[in-house]
């Protein structure tokens, strides 16, 4: 089965869609320890001179929050990654070492949510996400850890 990601620009009147992703970093671990969360902001494919082109994205990064799940909601929590100097944290990668998108869900806290925030702009406005893996069967066996 192919798997599908989006990045692109607002489009014949609808919205921009940049998927936020899972991206395995670590063979040697299982779950949710062996992949990080990242938002893809763009795919492209690098020529090389030996007639081959690698197929690339660049992506932000997330950081964990902990080494487990949020013992509350049983999800991990991640948050955007920043460098020293306060800049995001840029990558390019290859795109088969993406596993699978992934619904990311802000941490409301205790607050309203403003009715200006949707799902465009969510990930810009929040500091804290939870990885939801209870959105299907297949998030819910990937993201869990043995």
């Amino acid at each position: 089965k192919k798997k599908k990601f989006h990045a692109a620009l607002s489009w014949h009147h609808s919205p921009e869609h940049y998927d936020t992703v899972l991206v395995k970093v670590d063979k040697s671990r299982e779950g949710m320890e062996s992949m990080d969360v990242a938002h893809v902001l763009c795919f492209f494919s690098l020529p090389c001179t030996n007639n081959i082109t690698y197929p690339c994205a660049l992506i932000h990064w997330y950081d964990h929050i902990g080494d487990a799940p949020d013992t509350l909601t049983g999800m991990w929590m991640v948050k955007p990654a920043v460098l020293e100097d306060g800049r995001k944290h840029f990558a390019v990668i290859h795109i088969d070492s993406i596993v699978c998108s992934t619904h990311l869900l802000p941490v409301f806290g205790q607050q309203f949510v403003p009715s200006a925030v949707s799902c465009h702009n969510s990930l810009d406005l929040y500091h804290g996400f939870y990885v939801n893996h209870f959105a299907d069967h297949h998030m819910f066996k990937l993201v869990r850890t043995s």
